[in-house]
């Protein structure tokens, strides 16, 4: 039978088991409980009144974090002539077509692509290398796009992506627990605002069931759901 470590149940402690927190009070705690000797990220998990099977019943979305996500993130992005310039000039890591054929060759020193459209086609290529590692750029993403500048800009101020799973449940990172409260707030805030604005239309029912944020290492804490029902 599995067990947890003195850690873990020291910090689990700490924690009111069925008590739903108000999200300050949440953050609160979980910032408490953690106890590992690196910067534990602390993360979001919400659970939804959605069937995932159907399409029309897909929660995908994009916030930027007001306070960013305390992870430095590094930015390809795959176009030519003044959008190459425009690229460079808002801050990406790596710039060029070349990255088409480097990736082939093995080149995954990256964390998000940015494309132009009429890129796509060499691109496209890619997909069994980066598919199944979530790199593949998406205009749902806001990472197909000829606003290559806004891109990178939104990507390197804490842009996060987030995407129901086959559960319905939506997990997304908001930051560090050595951010200060007021910033897990903001970051927790913006997260949860646009998981209720991308409320499927044919949702029928509670749309946000269940909510609980923790750190990497740390427990759960429930999150009082009545603001966003």
């Amino acid at each position: 039978m599995r067990t947890h470590g003195k850690r873990f149940r020291a910090a689990a402690e700490k924690v009111s088991a069925g008590t739903a927190y108000q999200a300050p009070q949440a953050l609160a705690l979980v910032k408490d409980a953690a106890s590992a000797k690196f910067d534990e990220t602390v993360e979001v998990a919400v659970r939804l009144g959605v069937d995932p099977r159907h399409a029309d019943q897909i929660v995908r979305g994009t916030v930027v974090l007001p306070a960013g996500t305390g992870k430095s993130v590094r930015v390809l992005v795959i176009a030519q002539g003044p959008k190459q310039a425009e690229a460079e000039a808002a801050g990406a890591d790596l710039v060029g077509v070349e990255y088409v054929q480097r990736i082939k060759d093995g080149f995954l020193d990256f964390d998000v692509m940015v494309a132009t459209p009429d890129l796509m086609g060499q691109v496209g290529q890619l997909g069994r290398v980066l598919g199944p590692r979530g790199l593949m750029p998406n205009p749902k993403a806001g990472t197909v796009t000829f606003d290559v500048g806004k891109a990178v800009r939104e990507l390197k101020a804490g842009k996060i992506e987030f995407r129901v799973d086959k559960g319905g449940n939506v997990h997304a990172p908001i930051g560090k627990v050595s951010f200060a409260p007021e910033a897990l707030e903001q970051n927790f805030t913006a997260l949860m605002d646009q998981i209720v604005r991308s409320k499927p239309s044919a949702a029928k029912g509670v749309y946000v069931q269940n909510v609980s944020v923790s750190s990497s290492m740390g427990p759960g804490v429930t999150v009082d759901t009545t603001p966003y029902r």
